[in-house]
């Protein structure tokens, strides 16, 4: 009921807090000649993360001329297969809370639902930890990437002691953390569910039957042991019983002695 519940949920909130972002930061050149400063150089930047498709332009402080750069590195590979990943998920999960609801019987029939549940959800669970893991690589970059000191390193007016050069503000970066957080959530939903899957398959119930198997036939001659003893005791008593016989009567004769020696006497 938890894999219902939370599974939609946590794919819709993964791949919207990274499919949704779009942020940027904002730049300042501050040239010795003031004419030819710009104090907002506005860099934006989004999903799918091609950063290297990302142009502005800057100031020299060299007349009015402007030098045209781009962002470093091409993050798109991570960030769309992470909202693949989750996009499927979703869909899956939907599909799968349909059938569990409305066509039980079906699902159990001929344990081809649950064999085919099982697969999905290790399938799933997999591709979720390989999604989480390269995305939250592919996020560590893309902050390297879009800093803002790694920005202006990359402006040739900055590079001379006499402009002033600084950041007005950085990226907002939060919501891709929450992405990288359910990423690693759903990993850990998807995973846990592989057990309860798992006995719903005739893999488990046939293995069940293979344990108790063993348990059947060692109680079984364990009670023919317990026959065997109880009736070599009855055997032995008997044979004891039998052996004592004769011995009674021999004592029950040894009174006949000293009877006739008082006769006598």
């Amino acid at each position: 009921m938890c894999m219902v519940i939370f599974a939609p949920l946590f794919a819709i909130f993964a791949f919207a807090t990274c499919g949704g972002y779009s942020g940027g930061l904002r730049l300042s050149v501050d040239c010795v000649n003031k004419t030819e400063s710009n104090l907002s150089i506005d860099i934006a930047f989004a999903y799918p993360f091609r950063l290297h498709q990302v142009t502005f332009e800057v100031p020299t402080c060299e007349g009015k001329e402007r030098q045209k750069l781009a962002l470093i590195g091409d993050f798109s590979s991570s960030a769309e297969f992470f909202v693949t990943v989750a996009v499927f998920a979703f869909l899956y999960s939907l599909a799968a809370t349909v059938v569990y609801i409305f066509f039980q019987n079906k699902y159990r029939e001929n344990n081809r639902g649950p064999f085919i549940d099982f697969i999905v959800t290790v399938v799933f669970s997999f591709l979720w930890l390989v999604g989480s893991s390269a995305w939250a690589k592919g996020l560590s970059d893309v902050k390297v990437a879009t800093d803002p000191k790694e920005v202006l390193l990359l402006m040739s007016a900055c590079k001379q002691p006499s402009n002033k050069c600084m950041a007005v503000h950085s990226p907002v970066m939060s919501s891709l953390n929450t992405s990288v957080v359910f990423g690693f959530l759903n990993f850990i939903l998807w995973a846990g569910n592989i057990w309860f899957v798992f006995k719903e398959t005739g893999w488990h119930s046939s293995g069940q039957r293979y344990l108790s198997d063993p348990m059947e036939k060692h109680s079984s001659s364990y009670n023919q042991g317990g026959y065997n003893q109880e009736s070599y005791g009855s055997s032995s008593g008997y044979s004891q019983q039998a052996s004592l016989g004769p011995t009674s009567e021999e004592s029950g004769q040894q009174p006949s002695g000293p009877t006739s020696f008082t006769n006598q006497i």
